[in-house]
């Protein structure tokens, strides 16, 4: 059951970003077009310090949104009880409007990658990411929003396309989804399929919060473009317009500007932000 016993219940349908220290000053004084911000969890389950301090005076003045990045929804094993038990003491006290993970793994054993690893869609991975999500959903008492992936390969095994996938899990659970548009650029153009055909198949109705960012261009091995999930560019033209695509879906959504690497001085994320705004106008 979602706790609404907060400042903000809900993440208002208009542009947010991702919350760096260094714009904090900038953010109380003029925060321009952005109406709530996303933290990621772990950054958060210290005590005392400036980052809570800060993160308390935010919550006054805009909605939070709890990005987490090391549940491992995806793994063999349950989500790590003192984990689990430090994000229920983070989420209980500063209420965000909005709690999320990732469709991915990140542990084996007593070993933590520092990465987000794909998954392959099947009937056991299934049955086991919706038990996760049930445990952890049951001990927040939220309503987790769950990422689709930035995909760099495709199980030959997977025997579920990726939105039947997610559609399945909201069906099971309840759940509510995140959807990274970028990601969907990103996998799209890795794998050969359209973005746009993705998004027309994705259960929209389940969207409770949209990403873009930038990401970075290579090559694999044989010289094919392939693309990277950095956060570290401003958002390129054919993610905006493939934003615009899902909007005129899904109508308007909170929208996050992602920037997590080479982060920029406040007036070039702002600027990002107010194209977000933009965009969103003629959703509503």
């Amino acid at each position: 059951m979602l706790d609404t016993s907060g400042r903000y219940d809900h993440l208002p349908d208009a542009p947010g970003v991702g919350y760096k220290p260094q714009h904090f000053p900038d953010l109380m004084r003029d925060p321009g077009p952005v109406s709530w911000l996303e933290i990621h969890a772990e950054n958060y389950m210290g005590d005392g310090g400036r980052p809570l301090a800060q993160l308390r005076a935010l919550s006054g003045k805009f909605a939070v949104s709890v990005h987490g990045v090391g549940l491992s929804i995806g793994g063999e094993a349950r989500p790590d009880p003192e984990h689990l038990a430090r994000l229920k003491y983070l989420t209980g006290w500063l209420k965000p409007a909005s709690f999320s993970e990732h469709l991915a793994w990140s542990t084996h054993g007593a070993e933590f990658m520092n990465d987000l690893l794909p998954l392959p869609y099947t009937g056991a991975t299934l049955a086991r990411v919706a038990a996760h999500i049930d445990e952890v959903q049951s001990a927040l008492g939220y309503r987790m929003l769950l990422e689709n992936p930035s995909s760099y390969l495709a199980f030959a095994e997977s025997t579920w396309s990726e939105t039947d996938f997610l559609k399945e899990l909201v069906q099971r659970t309840g759940c509510g989804l995140l959807l990274d548009i970028n990601n969907v650029f990103i996998s799209a153009t890795n794998l050969g399929y359209s973005p746009q055909s993705y998004i027309d198949a994705f259960p929209l109705d389940a969207v409770g919060e949209m990403h873009v960012g930038g990401h970075d261009e290579d090559e694999d091995d044989c010289g094919a473009l392939l693309l990277i999930d950095s956060h570290a560019k401003p958002v390129v033209d054919p993610v905006w317009a493939l934003l615009r695509h899902t909007l005129a879906s899904s109508g308007p959504k909170p929208v996050l500007v992602e920037w997590d690497n080479d982060v920029p001085e406040w007036p070039v994320l702002r600027d990002e932000a107010l194209r977000a705004s933009d965009i969103l106008q003629p959703a509503e």
